[in-house]
């Protein structure tokens, strides 16, 4: 079921400020943080920091799937919207915040740009391939900016990403 972006935004805030207590960091992706008109799903990128307070937190609403221990989970929520919750470290926060903030065919973009450069995404952490012989080493990726600072992009808005 889709609803409109004011609705689903504040939706995702009262669940952002539920959550916001166990997260050392925390921000809505997706569509809502692209602005667009209409809204599926709510998303959210999360740093746990207390794990057991975070945990159950998020087992209080239904499971459609994953658990809020590992890298993702999927919850119905009372306002019936799924709430997608996805966890990142600090040295993947950027990069697992861009690839959720989408849309689709901008990730494909990106994820071209930087196998042109020697970059792959792996486990939702950024390798080095290129020949200056790193083979494989993680690149951290803090903040979004460092992703397309990486790829030799300048920085483009979310809600102009598509």
């Amino acid at each position: 079921m889709k609803m409109k972006l004011a609705q689903a935004q504040q939706i995702a805030e009262k669940y952002l400020n539920l959550l916001r207590p166990h997260c050392s960091r925390i921000q809505i992706a997706g569509s809502i943080r692209r602005e667009k008109p209409d809204v599926k799903d709510v998303e959210i990128v999360c740093i746990p920091q207390d794990i057991e307070g975070f945990a159950a937190q998020v087992k209080q609403w239904p499971k459609v799937k994953g658990e809020p221990t590992g890298k993702y989970t999927q919850r119905n929520l009372p306002e019936e919207i799924k709430l997608d919750l996805f966890m990142a470290e600090e040295r993947n926060w950027g990069l697992i915040l861009v690839i959720r903030t989408g849309p689709a065919e901008f990730n494909r973009r990106w994820l071209y740009r930087a196998k042109e450069k020697g970059l792959k995404c792996e486990g939702g952490l950024l390798r080095d391939y290129t020949e200056s012989g790193r083979n494989g080493q993680i690149i951290e990726c803090r903040e979004e900016r460092d992703l397309f600072r990486l790829i030799e992009w300048n920085y483009i808005e979310p809600k102009l990403r598509g």
